[in-house]
């Protein structure tokens, strides 16, 4: 039986040669340009031409055709994708399955809304990883998957909302909140997927301060964390001791934004996945 775990890119995962794991690009657009995000990409490049662009932007969902290159030719899959109330990502996915298991009788596809973005799908990818490890069934894993999201949030603290206000993701009232000097925006992606403020902090250090005060309100005690940045990882660090200061065993993992987070997070900005 041969299994392969699927993700849009807004997941921040790498495919790896063994195509157990498949990252599937999503694609940020200007009117002049394409960034398509695989491991080709040179994200800082991208986030500076974008930081001085004054022209529309956007982003792309990975087509149904696109989906099926990357199951393959996979038994069982299991597809994760970024929240539904935010692309069409979670739908076009859908559609791939429901062709991939007509045309493949006896191949099963479990699709995820993971209701987030970044690490909180990160957090999912390996839970599942583990849960074959362990050498539970198919069937057993889409349950407990759908169980374990039920413990799984995401936090982030973003120093301009420009771009998700462009795209219709947050109102362009909070994002002019944002765009004052100083001031960090926190919030969390809701039980519906969509993204919500929670807080507003000048500087920084009060921004990490918020982000870990919102992790404990979420029900943080010491589980599993994953912290992706755009480019500030003394802010990913600081935060890190926070948690160990208090919880010293956590498992606190620091990473990087991909394209498709890096264009929303926007340069300085922090997503963090939490178990709970």
């Amino acid at each position: 039986m041969k299994y392969r775990i699927v993700a849009d890119s807004s997941a921040d995962l790498v495919t790896l040669e063994d195509k157990s794991v498949v990252s599937v690009p999503m694609k940020i657009m200007t009117d002049s340009k394409e960034y398509v995000d695989d491991e080709k990409l040179d994200v800082k490049m991208m986030t500076d031409e974008l930081a001085s662009y004054r022209g529309k932007s956007g982003s792309a969902c990975p087509g149904v055709g696109e989906w099926l290159d990357a199951f393959g030719d996979a038994d069982r899959v299991f597809c994760i994708t970024i929240t539904s109330n935010l692309s069409g990502s979670y739908n076009s996915a859908m559609v791939a399955k429901e062709t991939y298991e007509s045309e493949n009788p006896g191949k099963k596809v479990c699709v995820i809304d993971s209701l987030s973005a970044g690490p909180e799908l990160t957090l999912i990818a390996e839970k599942i990883q583990e849960y074959l490890s362990q050498g539970k069934e198919y069937e057993e894993i889409c349950k407990e998957v759908a169980e374990y999201q039920k413990s799984t949030y995401l936090t982030f603290m973003l120093k301009s909302l420009t771009n998700l206000a462009n795209n219709g993701r947050v109102s362009p009232a909070v994002a002019k909140i944002a765009g004052v000097l100083g001031i960090h925006v926190v919030g969390i992606a809701s039980e519906v997927g969509t993204l919500e403020q929670k807080a507003k902090s000048r500087g920084e250090k009060k921004g990490i301060l918020a982000v870990w005060k919102q992790m404990k309100e979420l029900g943080y005690k010491g589980g599993k964390v994953i912290i992706h940045h755009c480019f500030n990882l003394e802010a990913a660090k600081q935060l890190k001791e926070m948690i160990k200061s208090e919880f010293a065993n956590a498992d606190v993992v620091i990473g990087v934004t991909k394209g498709l987070c890096s264009f929303y997070a926007e340069q300085g900005g922090m997503l963090v996945g939490i178990e709970c």
